[in-house]
């Protein structure tokens, strides 16, 4: 696409974002819903910890076997994407994620374990082609500049989809369909997941009436080979994207039983907690959309983010069964969460780094802590994975030029560290308590910390040097 097609493009941005923007939210939700379904099917069939965790193993897992294939279809026949256009990905992806959804009905008409994880499979199937298409596609809505702004703008969305999915959909699971003497029943799942398939469909009627700018061009149709592995930082990225997946996903999959087993609190209160802790991305993600955007001034910058956050925290107050003093501690970690934005001084990168390195003291505070520290300590991690996602995933595509589409599935399959940490996390509570256990995701965010340092040194002289050889 030449210049002059992009800006007269870019008049048409403002719709398509806002329609991807809905999709963000609904994957979200749904994402965050493995979150209930951990402690719920652990009881439902007497799982243990390690077991429990296979929800994860498969549905991440699916990112991974979803990612690789698009990656040696891309590098044998040519981008799927690039070739088919973004739009028809996405559309896929909504098709197979509801498809997924809908066999939760015989998973819980049959009451079988194996089935469940089999339905988990095949809606990871689905959002693997919508992180492939979606999250490429919102960094080519623009400048690359601006990339991550709307990339964290995006996911601040998809970040209040998993804000609601605890106590939504708790409620839906935990109460509203559950048995009648309050005994544990697969039947709570068929409903609530069911609505979720008819959702989806609606989302993908919508987006097939919107006209999206395509950016496929003819003279990159086909980009055979392993182009994309040539660039060093997409594979840091890669590591990195596993060890932050990892990290995030065994973080929320353990906080109702970490709420259990420090503060003796039961589902039916942990899932409020556990909203906040998504609830902290989705501050994050909308402060960073701000911070990250270099048309803002300092000034307007602050203005805003104070706005935005008190806007934002009046949503989840409202949202969770929580009194104001029950979750006034978040206050101190939206203070934090500021003075970390302007040290990072919009530098994607930076403020990578200091996010993580403030997420590795808050797990080392959450292990060796009790009662309420600790339990402040777990829940602030969310409020700075906010950036981590769409930073990661900026940083390690950024300069791919055509091989965008295929270092953008590579990155995707580094999903899959939301399936292995949370099993090994799993094995390590079963061995020695779920407090000790978060010495795992402690590891995964000392990499990220490195990985932001390596982009901040040398990632910009990569790129001149890209430029220059005409990468």
């Amino acid at each position: 696409m030449t210049n002059n097609e992009v800006k007269s493009q870019s008049r048409n941005y403002t719709v398509p974002l806002i329609t991807i923007t809905l999709l963000f939210f609904m994957w979200g939700f749904i994402t965050c819903m493995n979150d209930i379904l951990i402690p719920y099917l652990k009881q439902l069939f007497k799982l243990s910890f390690f077991e429990s965790m296979l929800v994860q193993f498969c549905f991440f897992g699916a990112y991974f076997i979803g990612s690789l294939i698009y990656f040696f279809i891309s590098i044998s026949k040519g981008d799927p994407i690039n070739k088919v256009g973004y739009k028809k990905g996405i559309l896929f992806g909504i098709f197979l994620a509801a498809f997924g959804c809908i066999l939760f009905y015989p998973a819980a008409t049959f009451s079988y374990y194996p089935l469940f994880l089999g339905a988990l499979f095949i809606l990871g199937l689905g959002f693997t082609v919508l992180q492939i298409t979606a999250n490429a596609y919102v960094s080519l809505l623009g400048s690359e500049d601006s990339a991550s702004s709307r990339l964290n703008m995006t996911q601040a969305f998809n970040a209040f989809g998993t804000t609601i999915a605890p106590v939504l959909g708790g409620h839906l699971i935990f109460e509203f369909f559950s048995s009648a003497d309050g005994s544990f029943s697969a039947v709570a799942t068929r409903i609530p997941y069911l609505i979720f398939a008819g959702i989806l469909l609606l989302v993908a009627l919508l987006i097939s009436r919107v006209k999206l700018p395509s950016f496929q061009t003819q003279e990159e149709e086909i980009v055979k080979g392993w182009g994309a592995l040539n660039y060093s930082h997409l594979k840091f990225g890669v590591f990195a994207m596993f060890c932050y997946v990892g990290g995030e996903v065994a973080v929320g999959s353990f906080i109702i039983s970490f709420l259990e087993e420090t503060m003796k609190f039961n589902e039916a209160i942990s899932k409020n907690y556990l909203s906040l802790y998504w609830g902290g991305a989705m501050i994050g993600r909308f402060l960073g959309a701000i911070s990250l955007n270099h048309s803002i001034s300092q000034g307007k910058k602050a203005l805003f983010m104070l706005g935005a956050a008190a806007v934002v925290f009046l949503v989840i107050f409202s949202i969770v069964d929580l009194t104001f003093a029950q979750i006034s501690f978040f206050l101190v970690f939206i203070v934090l969460n500021f003075i970390a934005f302007f040290i990072g001084k919009a530098a994607p990168a930076r403020t990578l780094s200091i996010f993580a390195g403030i997420n590795v003291i808050l797990l080392i505070s959450a292990m060796v802590n009790q009662g309420e520290l600790a339990m402040y300590s777990i829940l602030g991690i969310g409020i700075f994975n906010s950036i981590m996602f769409s930073n990661i995933y900026t940083l390690a595509i950024s300069g791919l030029g055509k091989y965008t589409s295929q270092g953008s599935s590579l990155v995707v399959m580094a999903i899959l560290g939301g399936a292995i940490v949370p099993i090994f996390q799993g094995y390590l509570a079963d061995q020695f308590g779920v407090q000790h256990s978060f010495i795992i995701p402690v590891f995964c965010y000392l990499i990220i910390l490195i990985f932001g340092a390596y982009c901040t040194k040398y990632l910009g002289h990569v790129q001149a040097a890209e430029s220059k050889s005409g990468h």
